[in-house]
C-alpha cells in the first residue's frame, strides 16, 4: 500500500507541476510541429478535402517540381 501511495503523490505532483507551468505561462496546449512528416515520413492521406497546411505544401512541391 506504501507503494500505491507513494506512486500517486508523484504523479500527482506531476500533474500538479504541468497545470502550473500551463497556468503561469498562459499558453495554450498544442501538438509538435510537423510529427511524422518532421521525420521525413508521409502519412497516407485519405482525406476527401486536405487541410490548409497540405493545400500549401502540395502546391509548394508542384511548384519545385515545374522548376526543375
Amino acid at each position: 500500500m506504501k507503494v500505491f501511495a507513494i506512486t500517486l503523490a508523484c504523479f500527482l505532483l506531476v500533474i500538479l507541476g504541468m497545470s502550473l507551468g500551463y497556468i503561469f505561462r498562459k499558453r495554450e496546449i498544442k501538438g509538435s510541429c510537423g510529427g511524422i512528416s518532421a521525420l521525413g515520413m508521409e502519412k497516407a492521406c485519405d482525406c476527401d478535402k486536405p487541410c490548409d497546411e497540405r493545400l500549401k505544401r502540395m502546391a509548394e512541391e508542384q511548384k519545385q517540381s515545374q522548376i526543375k
